[in-house]
């Protein structure tokens, strides 16, 4: 019989690895994700400014020329940016932030991201719960307990 500070001795893993779920870093702080998303918009932003300039230069090659430029740099700029961005934030912030901007700017396209299901409401919450009278003031001082309540929410009992 094994003892508790052996384990077994069939191979089995007795623990459970700390990060074996997170995504694994790629380029300058991204994940292979992130990667994709900084890349393909970098490559819209060449594109949109390659093609201007293909028709003034009036040379196509200008278009892959900067669609590669643009890659390159996004990446550069984009890693340190979201790099900095992600710092002490949970795995999945990116994405979440993603859903909520989507959810509050483009409500029909929120259903496709998966933005329905975030909190999109703004404003005073509150939890609407009220001391009881007798638990108000026992004594003319006020009664105290872990729940503080501010002296202008107790309602005040006159005898």
């Amino acid at each position: 019989m094994d003892s508790p500070r052996e384990g077994p001795r069939d191979g089995l893993v007795t623990f459970l690895p700390h990060r074996l779920n997170r995504h694994p870093v790629v380029v300058r702080g991204l994940t292979a994700d992130e990667l994709w998303i900084c890349s393909g918009l970098s490559a819209v932003a060449g594109f949109a400014a390659g093609v201007p300039l293909a028709w003034l230069t009036h040379s196509i090659a200008m278009v892959p020329t900067l669609i590669a430029a643009g890659i390159g740099m996004g990446v550069v700029v984009g890693g340190g940016f979201l790099r900095r961005q992600k710092r002490g934030r949970p795995d999945t912030w990116l994405y979440r932030q993603l859903q909520w901007r989507l959810a509050l700017r483009y409500p029909a396209l929120a259903a496709y991201a998966g933005g329905r299901e975030l909190i999109t409401r703004s404003g005073w919450w509150s939890t609407r719960r009220q001391r009881s009278a007798s638990a108000a003031r026992v004594g003319g001082n006020p009664v105290r307990s872990q729940a503080r309540v501010p002296d202008h929410a107790v309602r005040r009992i006159v005898h």
